[in-house]
């Protein structure tokens, strides 16, 4: 079937990687992006190029998962133009780098604001038309460092990318009778293909990063960039996400997985989430809930 989706963060990485993929796979896709007239102007230019070069359908729009009125601009651009929309896929994300304590408070609230409000906001505008619809998709883009390995100086982005995980697996259960289904695809870490690190954010507060730097964790970036580097096989591919979400897309509803691990370096959370999932699935079982861990044929 051909579907209309959008994808969150689209302008670059996963989130671009995504949107093409699924054009090429004969989806109806919108690219969305923040500052399309202004910062992302000519991605947006290059990404209709590509679109016509391609003969896919591949569209932007613009949508910052930090606002509320944008969000709801978006979807409404996107149903309005088609009468429906069919699946979301939350990517939009950011990463920040360094230790813990040498953030302020409020950096951890706007990592926290990206990379999970913003699923909520962009949930809130686009929910109702789906549960109007009775069928539709949400991807969330987690990450294994929500249930995996955890290197240090990424405190910040694990934190909220385990809030976002938390988040989908709720509304999973919350979704599954209005005919809704969710697949969270897990990325493990690519240090090589993507512009997370570059992009990453640091403290703010230098002089308490520098007191690490010169301290006893001196050596931490070098030995845990070493080590994932080392730890990430040499063919390791970030496209392999990409084609990973639209293998999902595609599948029929109700077969489609709740869960898919895309880590090359095999970092554990693949393990822990099975066992975690597992329990979930019990628990509701357990208190008569069991129907919600698949989503309900409506209609």
């Amino acid at each position: 079937m051909k579907y209309v989706i959008i994808v969150t963060g689209a302008s670059s990485g996963f989130g671009l990687m995504t949107a093409k993929a699924l054009a090429h796979a004969g989806h109806t896709v919108y690219a969305s992006m923040r500052d399309v007239a202004g910062k992302n102007a000519a991605q947006v230019a290059s990404i209709a190029d590509y679109a016509k070069t391609n003969g896919v359908d591949l569209r932007t729009v613009e949508l910052d998962v930090q606002s509320e009125p944008s969000a709801a601009a978006a979807i409404t651009t996107v149903v309005r133009a088609h009468g429906h929309l069919d699946v979301v896929v939350h990517n939009a994300g950011h990463m920040s780098y360094g230790p813990a304590e040498a953030f302020a408070p409020e950096q951890f609230a706007q990592l926290y604001d990206i990379n999970v409000l913003g699923t909520q906001r962009v949930n809130r505008a686009a929910l109702p038309q789906l549960r109007k619809q009775g069928r539709g998709l949400l991807v969330w883009v987690s990450s294994s460092s929500s249930r995996g390995g955890t290197p240090p100086y990424l405190a910040p982005y694990f934190a909220a990318k385990a809030g976002m995980d938390a988040l989908a697996v709720s509304y999973a259960g919350e979704l599954a009778r209005w005919g809704i289904e969710t697949s969270i695809v897990v990325p493990g870490a690519f240090t090589k293909g993507t512009n997370h690190f570059a992009h990453s954010g640091s403290p703010a507060d230098k002089q308490r990063a520098e007191e690490y730097a010169n301290g006893p964790t001196a050596d931490f970036s070098e030995v845990a960039f070493k080590g994932l580097a080392d730890l990430e096989p040499a063919d390791a591919d970030p496209q392999a996400v990409a084609d990973a979400i639209v293998e999902v897309v595609d599948k029929p509803f109700g077969k489609r997985p709740f869960r898919v691990h895309i880590d090359p370096s095999e970092d554990g959370a693949e393990i822990v989430n099975g066992v975690a999932d597992r329990v979930r699935a019990e628990l509701l079982r357990r208190i008569g809930l069991e129907d919600i861990l698949k989503p309900r044929v409506i209609g």
